[in-house]
C-alpha cells in the first residue's frame, strides 16, 4: 500500500475519512512530523526521503517545486493535488483507489490531480 503525507492545509475531513475507511492506511500529516509552516521544497524533500505520496490542495506552488526536483534529478515520490471543492467522499474514494491499486514507486516523478 502506498505511503501518504498530507500537506499542512490538506482537508482534515478527507484525512479523517481515509483513516476511518482504511484503518491500516499509512498516512501522516506534515504537522505531525514537525513540518508546520515548512517551505514546499522541504515538504517534497521529506516526502521523497520517506517515499510518501504528497496529498495537497496547493495548485500554485507544489507542481512547480515538484517539476524542479525532477528536472534537477532529485527524487520526487509523487504528488496528488486535490481540487479544493471536490466532494469529500469522492476525494476519499479516489485516494483509496490509488493506495489500493498502485505499486510502490508507481507515482514517482508524477503529479496527479483529483478528481481522477
Amino acid at each position: 500500500m502506498l505511503r501518504l503525507l498530507a500537506d499542512e492545509n490538506f482537508n482534515s475531513s478527507i484525512v479523517r475519512g481515509l483513516i476511518l475507511r482504511q484503518n491500516l492506511i499509512d498516512l501522516v500529516r506534515v504537522q505531525d512530523i514537525g513540518l508546520s509552516g515548512a517551505e514546499d521544497s522541504l515538504v517534497l524533500e521529506v516526502a521523497a526521503d520517506q517515499d510518501r505520496l504528497l496529498l495537497t490542495h496547493d495548485f500554485k506552488t507544489i507542481p512547480k517545486h515538484a517539476f524542479e526536483r525532477i528536472a534537477a534529478g532529485l527524487p520526487m515520490a509523487g504528488a496528488v493535488i486535490g481540487d479544493l471543492y471536490i466532494p469529500t467522499h469522492l476525494a476519499i474514494d479516489d485516494i483509496l483507489l490509488l493506495t489500493e491499486t498502485s505499486e510502490d514507486g508507481e507515482w514517482h516523478n508524477q503529479v496527479l490531480y483529483l478528481p481522477l
